[in-house]
C-alpha cells in the first residue's frame, strides 16, 4: 500500500493539468482531476492530500507530513499551514465561528484542533474517509472539502494544525476561501448540515440573503444533513474546543 496518494484539483471550468507528476515514488500516488470521488475510491494509499493545483507538493511537505503522521497517531486529518509569496502571508486551518460561519486561526497560533483546512491543501486517513464518504457533489471543490471536513466530525475524526507542516503557492486567490464574504450560501449550507439549526442561527442573522437557498432546497439538504449525523460521535466539548 503506497503511503500517500495526492488528488490534484483546480476551481477552473476547464484546467489544465499536467500530463506527468511532478516526481514519482514507489510510495507515492498521483491524481488529476476535479472528479474528487472517483479520484477517492481509485485511491489506495493510507494518507490521502488534497492539494489544488497552485499548490506545490514536494518531497519536503510529505517528508514533513510523514513525521506529523507519525507524531500524532490519534490524528486523522491534518490542515497545513499555506506560504502565499505575498508579504510573507499565511493562510491556515479554521475554527467554528457564530457570526462569520469561521475564522482562520491566527499566524501564531501553536499545535491545536481545527474544524476545517485552508481548502488549498488539506491531508485525510484513509481511514477516515472510508468513514465519512465521498465529497458532497452539489458543492463546488473548495467548499467540498469545508463540508468533508465537517462531516468526518461527525465519523469521530479530528483535524489538527500545526505550525511547521506548510506548503506553498502561488499567490492563491482568497476568493476560494470559506469566508462569508465569497461562499455565504455554500458556508450556511455546510454549517446547518453539520451543526443543524440552532448551530446556524447566528450567521444567518448576520448574513440574511444566504438563507433563502438553504429555504428553498430545504428537503434535500436535510437528507444530507441526516445522512451526515448519522450515528454521530460529535460531541459539544469537542464542538467547543473548535470555535471561537
Amino acid at each position: 500500500m503506497k503511503q500517500f496518494d495526492v488528488i490534484v484539483w483546480s476551481h477552473e471550468e476547464n484546467p489544465e493539468f499536467p500530463t506527468e507528476p511532478p516526481f514519482t515514488d514507489p510510495a507515492l500516488g498521483w491524481f488529476f482531476g476535479n472528479d474528487i470521488n472517483k479520484s477517492i475510491q481509485e485511491s489506495e494509499a493510507e494518507w490521502i492530500v488534497f492539494a489544488h493545483k497552485s499548490v506545490r507538493v514536494d518531497r519536503t511537505f510529505l517528508n514533513d507530513l510523514a513525521q506529523a503522521i507519525e507524531g500524532f497517531p490519534m490524528v486523522d486529518a491534518f490542515a497545513p499551514r499555506l506560504a502565499t509569496g505575498v508579504d510573507g502571508k499565511f493562510l491556515a486551518g479554521y475554527l467554528r465561528s457564530g457570526r462569520t460561519g469561521v475564522a482562520m486561526i491566527p499566524d501564531d497560533s501553536k499545535l491545536r484542533f481545527v474544524a476545517a483546512p485552508c481548502p488549498y491543501v488539506a491531508a485525510f486517513s484513509r481511514r477516515i474517509v472510508r468513514l465519512t464518504g465521498g465529497f458532497d457533489h452539489n458543492m463546488s471543490v473548495p467548499m467540498g472539502l469545508v463540508d468533508f471536513s465537517f462531516r468526518m466530525l461527525h465519523a469521530g475524526g479530528k483535524m489538527f494544525s500545526i505550525p511547521y507542516l506548510c506548503a506553498t503557492a502561488k499567490n492563491p486567490d482568497e476568493a476560494l476561501l470559506p469566508t462569508a464574504k465569497n461562499n455565504a450560501d455554500e458556508l450556511l449550507v455546510t454549517l446547518f448540515k453539520t451543526f443543524g439549526f440552532f448551530g446556524v442561527l447566528s450567521f444567518m442573522a448576520t448574513h440574511p440573503g444566504s438563507i433563502r437557498p438553504l429555504w428553498n432546497n430545504r428537503k434535500d439538504i436535510n437528507e444530507r444533513r441526516n445522512s451526515a449525523i448519522l450515528l454521530s460521535k460529535l460531541k459539544a466539548d469537542y464542538i467547543k474546543e473548535i470555535s471561537c
